[in-house]
Formats: C-alpha cells, structure tokens, sequence
C-alpha cells in the first residue's frame, strides 16, 4: 500500500488548455510586446510548447534572443495567476487517496503557487515544492523531500505525465511511478504504472 505521494501540478492535477487564457493570456501579451527574435510562426510553436514545457527550456529551444531575457525572466518571476482555475474531471482520484501527498512541480515559484490558490486546492496537500529547471531538478527535490521528512521509499507513489522528468528521475531513485499519458505521448517510456486517465489510482495504491 502506497502512503506517500509525489503529484506533479500541470497536465496532472489540471490541465492547461481549458485553462489557457486565465493562464497564458497575460503572458503571450506580455511576449509579444518583447523583441524575442524569432518568427512568428515559431512563436506561435512555442506557445504551444508553454502549455506544458517549463519556460526556460522552450526559450532554449526556440532561440529566444538572450537580451530580452532578463526583462522576460524578471517579469516571469513575478508573475502571479489571478483568476480561478478548474481541476481536471479526474481529480477527485488525487483528492480522495488516503496519506500524505505533496505538490511537486517545476516553475516559477510565485507561478506555481498562484496557480495551487487560485484551483482552491491548498488544503489537499501537507506542501508544495516548486523546482526551478535553471538551477535543480525534480530529482534532486525528490531527495530532499525524502530527507527532510524521513520517508521511505516503498511507501512513495510518484503521479506525473512528464517521462523525461518525474517519472524518469522517480525510476532513478527506485520509486515506483504512474504515468498519466492521455494523449500515448510516451507509449515506449518506462513507469512502473501507467493510464490514458487516474482512474486506476485506487488500485495502484492498493487503497
């Protein structure tokens, strides 16, 4: 039985694109003003990207101009989501496990806690960990949650959609993990469980 649980905040705990505009809309604008130095048809690709990529790894990719960096990641760090946001249908799978569960996702920290407000789900969770991608990683936060509150590992389920981050790093650490992957972005990647939704969560953590 599972008593433990590691939840990754976007595309898990709410997806994004019913959310786009409370989320994002701000955001575009705000880039759009801003000489990024690329085209527009690979703005438009990375806006698609930013659904669900953290930032500083899509500027990477896309080439962002590294001048305008510093005013972007400034405005970035201080940005807060402000209108409410909704949980996905399978949410109440996350809600109702029974033990301690804890929010871990990479991003901007006031972001990222903004955004845990404004679903109404601060109660849910014993704390929320935000991993910032240009300095650490989901790994390495794993660790430290384990540390700091002595955990132990065959208690710990780790529920993400990211293969190439908590899932990847949760194998690493001998962690047992659920992929969530609606979309078979991932059908070759390595989980110890996997569902196109987290109806299977119950039985997964043997509750």
């Amino acid at each position: 039985m599972k008593s433990i649980f590691f939840i990754d905040l976007d595309y898990t705990v709410y997806f994004t694109k019913p959310n786009e505009e409370q989320l994002m809309g701000e955001l575009y604008r705000f880039l759009e003003s801003q000489d990024l130095g690329i085209s527009n048809e690979a703005f438009a690709l990375a806006k698609q990207e930013m659904l669900r990529t953290p930032f500083q790894k899509v500027a990477k990719k896309y080439g962002f101009r590294e001048e305008a960096m510093p005013d972007v990641l400034a405005y970035l760090r201080n940005r807060e989501v402000t209108q409410p946001l909704k949980t996905s249908n399978d949410y109440p799978y996350i809600k109702n496990l029974n033990g301690r569960k804890f929010i871990v996702t990479a991003g901007f920290t006031k972001q990222q806690n903004s955004k845990v407000k404004m679903l109404g789900i601060t109660a849910d969770f014993e704390a929320v960990y935000v991993v910032d991608v240009s300095v650490s990683n989901k790994k390495e936060a794993f660790e430290k949650l384990i540390d700091e509150h002595q955990l132990n590992k065959e208690d710990i389920l780790i529920i993400g959609d990211d293969a190439e981050s908590e899932i990847k790093f949760g194998l690493e650490l001998g962690i047992d993990t659920f992929l969530l992957d609606p979309e078979n972005l991932h059908p070759e990647a390595p989980s110890t469980f996997r569902g196109v939704n987290l109806s299977a969560l119950p039985v997964v953590a043997g509750q």
